[in-house]
């Protein structure tokens, strides 16, 4: 499916032609997404979604030089893919057709093979000409500055490697939140990985409207980013604490038992440390949450550095 940027004062120019390459994964899609459109913001684009096939785009497409997918689309200028399972056909596209590859994550390969590499400093991305790190995944949300103060958004995931899930200590902290802050009208979301417990034990919370994320259609988090004053996340739901931080919403970190192992738990401290957000501990201490001391737009920072670099 191609899909146009908007018009801007580059549209005499040749339109940049970006292949997406897709492993079917919602987090992976949304990180080249970002970027994407992140470069149809700044240029106009001509973008080639590709969902790869379970095979046939692997090692032996890369060595003999081909991809069927992109046989009848235009030659990429940029090919862009998030997720292992991209990784190869990524390298078979280049070889079948030309571009420059930018891959999305610490890849499984060697870092020479890729043109660029977006890493998150979580992953501890090496210094190198090919690489730029980023402070977590890329995503869709554009920052705003139009949040309502009167509006409050709560953001729970679940069981996950890098921290202990407790659903009553979860759930505990956010009565307190609602119960301090009678003013703000509350929506929680729930996703994929939160256990049934925790929304039933929160029914009939006055203050509070609850989603599940079946309820939540595509392109609901970053409308409602947009609009709320203050933002709650639990530490476990890693890309939703840098899609908060994003939009520039005043973000709150709500309390789990981290790791002490764990790359992206580490992170998720930096944000604290760096003061991007606020901890439950220092809320009660009487610390308001504040907005992000710098912009946190990575994707686009990235695509600005992309088109510096080539084009």
């Amino acid at each position: 499916m191609a899909r146009n940027g908007p018009s801007n004062p580059q549209d005499g120019a040749r339109p940049l032609t970006l292949w997406r390459l897709s492993d079917g994964k919602p987090g992976h899609d949304k990180q080249s997404l970002g970027l994407a459109t992140a470069l149809g913001r700044l240029v106009r684009t001509e973008l080639h979604d590709i969902r790869l096939p379970r095979a046939g785009t692997g090692l032996g497409a890369w060595l003999t030089g081909r991809f069927a997918p992109g046989r009848d689309l235009p030659a990429p200028r940029l090919i862009l893919g998030a997720g292992h399972a991209t990784h190869l056909p990524m390298l078979a596209a280049r070889r079948a057709y030309g571009g420059r590859l930018v891959v999305l994550m610490k890849p499984s390969l060697p870092l020479t093979l890729f043109d660029l590499c977006l890493i998150p400093l979580h992953d501890r991305p090496p210094s190198r000409g090919n690489v730029i790190p980023t402070r977590g995944g890329l995503n869709t949300v554009v920052p705003g500055s139009a949040q309502d103060p009167g509006r409050g958004l709560m953001l729970v995931g679940g069981p996950s490697p890098h921290y202990r899930w407790d659903t009553q200590r979860v759930a505990g902290q956010i009565r307190e939140i609602v119960a301090a802050e009678p003013a703000i009208r509350w929506t929680l979301s729930t996703s994929r990985r939160t256990p049934a417990d925790l929304p039933a034990g929160l029914e009939g919370l006055p203050g509070l409207t609850l989603l599940t994320h079946e309820q939540t259609p595509a392109g609901w988090l970053e409308a409602e980013l947009a609009r709320c004053g203050q933002v709650w996340v639990t530490p476990d739901s890693v890309s939703m604490v840098h899609e908060a931080l994003t939009a520039g919403c005043r973000t709150g970190l709500l309390e789990l038992d981290a790791d002490p192992a764990s790359r992206v738990a580490r992170g998720v401290g930096d944000l604290l440390k760096d003061g991007y957000a606020t901890s439950l501990a220092g809320w009660r201490n009487g610390r308001p949450l504040a907005a992000p001391p710098h912009p946190l737009d990575e994707s686009g920072r990235c695509a600005r550095l992309i088109l510096e670099r080539w084009f």
